[in-house]
């Protein structure tokens, strides 16, 4: 692991007025995962967590958190809807902290691709490995980490993007047991009910496949929502952009049969349908219970092994 926001914390000075900016949670399609980093001195920034005006927000905080002392932190909350005019909303929680120079000793094991281990003090931060700490993410709402939270990250591991349409039996499931897997869920529904569930995005109906249009190439699609319409108009959304890397449909035979007559018709290129997995799941996994599918359905998703492209570097 060699980014470049690593490099530049190991290039501090002592006395150097240098800030770090950590994406702590996502939720809905946000521009980058829990865990990317960026640094930020009075004059430039290093790497990025997504751009646009949020990166442009962050780095305006962390210069300001400059003028603090050493090992000043805060976290805040961004709102992607209102801020970025994403239609499929979102948040994202980030923490922002004046790096003291004299004390990044964790820099050398996180380069290593380690669990780090973060406590946040009334007036500081400390980081310890430790690779027995239990790995659990961050929630993106509710009532920010204070003084005295402790969460631990898996650093150096690629996370594959999940877009996760419906939260019913299944689609909790799949969330429940996503915890600790290398995929960043991104989930939506269009039900208003389903606001109390942690991690959900509600999203209108009509403009939920629009969810999918700023999907990277290596994300992967599950759709499974409660309307059959619903599920046809994201399948088509995600079989006409460009290839995801895995779209999958819940449903039988009788249904997939169906949905590509329909694709047919409405002119979806054929190489475009041969991309359309339904059922979803591994054949040799068989049971009708939620769970038994989620278990089935991210097993398939882990198998599809394959590594992303190097994520782009900026410098300002």
């Amino acid at each position: 692991m060699n980014a470049l926001w690593m490099t530049r914390l190991r290039a501090a000075t002592p006395g150097e007025r240098i800030a770090l900016v950590t994406v702590l949670a996502t939720e809905g399609s946000a521009p980058r995962g829990a865990g990317t980093r960026m640094v930020v001195t009075e004059a430039s920034s290093f790497d990025t967590i997504g751009g646009g005006a949020l990166e442009h927000q962050a780095i305006e905080q962390a210069r300001a958190i400059l003028a603090h002392p050493p090992g000043t932190w805060r976290i805040q909350d961004y709102p992607l809807g209102p801020l970025l005019g994403q239609c499929c909303g979102g948040r994202v929680r980030l923490l922002i902290e004046r790096i003291e120079p004299d004390a990044l000793d964790w820099i050398a094991a996180a380069a290593s691709g380690t669990t780090l281990t973060t406590l946040l003090h009334p007036s500081g931060i400390t980081r310890t490995t430790d690779p027995t700490a239990e790995i659990a993410p961050l929630s993106a709402r509710g009532e920010r980490p204070g003084a005295g939270a402790r969460w631990a990250e898996r650093l150096g591991q690629w996370h594959r993007p999940l877009y996760l349409f419906g939260a019913g039996h299944v689609g909790q499931a799949i969330a429940r047991q996503a915890v600790g897997l290398p995929l960043r869920l991104a989930w939506f529904d269009s039900r208003a009910e389903m606001d109390g569930v942690e991690g959900v995005t509600i999203v209108d109906g009509d403009r939920l496949p629009a969810c999918l249009a700023d999907a990277p190439s290596e994300a992967a699609a599950v759709i499974l929502t409660h309307d059959h319409g619903l599920d046809y108009q994201l399948t088509r959304a995600a079989l006409t952009r460009p290839p995801l890397a895995f779209v999958g449909l819940i449903g039988s035979a009788t249904k997939r049969a169906r949905f590509l007559a329909r694709l047919t018709r409405d002119d979806v290129p054929d190489e475009a349908r041969t991309r359309l997995t339904c059922p979803i799941g591994l054949p040799a996994i068989t049971g009708k219970e939620p769970e038994v599918i989620a278990l089935s359905v991210l097993a398939q998703l882990l198998a599809l092994g394959r590594s992303p492209a190097p994520l782009p570097v900026i410098a300002e």
